[in-house]
């Protein structure tokens, strides 16, 4: 560890001391330490818990899905965002358990079951007003009061209130629906073409949390899973799409149950493709595009070729009949 970082640990081990987080511990147990830069450029005290986690017995409890929390503001027009101050930090460890993590009095960063801790906490506290939150001002003073009452601290320089629109999970919601943080696509942005295998883990990882704002992302991003493969001419084209599809996004408008909705759907007899569209009945906003991940063209359009059915309806297209069928540019038969 360079000076620099050991002197940071040592402040920050002191610090957790004296709070009462910390105590010396002589525990068999150990994990590597490392730090995180902050966005305020402070650096954030990591340990590397995975020796642990493999011999952690997993905590199944459900995780809040995206969506799910999309569906909650739907209809929103003011928002609040409360920033706990070290959450984790807030949840004691048993004493027998306090000497496996080594930080001995809270629940540290990095462990596998602190999220799912830390979720099921917070759903235990706010049971009575899950699905509830409805005038902005009331609640907002309900949320509060309960925190103090649980004494389950804030941060109020990184909370805000009483927003018109709001960063959430790398999104900005407001009254008018859901589109993509720029901070976040900048990063997507500003990426070299990914030239091994890891890299295009990571730059699909990214670009991948916001495929709901690009239609076709799965087509758009096969020639990139074969980077390996001598055609990188397609791979770069399909780079350089997806990063312009990105800074192009739409704004996706929250469903109104009390609405109509229109399903458009694309699916074959022996599945070779799925793909389906939402969209309001009055406007024709998007609301979300929901695909199953494709099988490669290419082997679509041999799969087709072992379907009678489908082999009659590719003739009549060549032969210039009248048909609901056409070819496209990929050679594929598409209805």
């Amino acid at each position: 560890m360079a000076p620099t970082e050991l002197k940071e640990l040592k402040a920050q081990l002191q610090e957790l001391t004296d709070k009462g987080f910390e105590r010396p511990s002589y525990s068999s147990w150990g994990a590597p330490v490392l730090f995180v830069k902050k966005k305020d450029g402070s650096m954030r005290l990591c340990i590397d818990y995975r020796q642990l986690n493999k011999a952690t017995v997993k905590n199944k409890y459900p995780l809040a899905r995206i969506d799910d929390l999309f569906y909650q503001l739907k209809g929103a027009t003011v928002f609040s965002k409360i920033h706990l101050r070290s959450g984790y930090y807030q949840l004691r460890v048993k004493d027998s358990d306090s000497r496996k993590p080594h930080l001995g009095q809270v629940m540290p960063f990095g462990l596998t079951n602190a999220p799912a801790v830390f979720m099921d906490l917070m759903n235990r506290i706010f049971w009575p007003y899950l699905g509830k939150f409805v005038v902005h001002a009331e609640h907002l003073i309900t949320v509060l009061q309960t925190l103090r009452d649980k004494q389950i601290y804030a941060k109020f320089s990184k909370s805000e209130f009483w927003l018109k629109e709001v960063k959430f999970l790398g999104h900005i919601v407001s009254r008018d629906g859901i589109r993509v943080d720029p901070n976040k696509i900048s990063a997507i942005i500003d990426w070299k073409p990914p030239r091994n295998v890891f890299e295009v883990r990571s730059f699909l990882g990214l670009a991948g949390y916001y495929r709901r704002f690009v239609k076709g992302f799965s087509t758009i991003t096969i020639p990139m899973t074969r980077l390996l493969q001598k055609d990188t001419e397609k791979c770069q084209q399909s780079f350089e799409k997806l990063k312009a599809l990105l800074t192009e996004a739409p704004v996706l408008v929250q469903p109104v149950s009390r609405k109509e909705f229109v399903v458009y759907s694309d699916a074959s007899l022996n599945g070779l493709a799925m793909n389906t569209r939402l969209a309001l009945s009055d406007d024709g906003s998007v609301l979300a595009e929901l695909r199953a991940r494709p099988m490669f063209l290419q082997e679509i359009c041999e799969a087709q070729k072992g379907d009678s059915d489908l082999q009659a309806n590719r003739v009549q297209c060549e032969s210039g009949v009248e048909s609901d069928f056409r070819i496209s540019s990929d050679g594929c038969l598409m209805f």
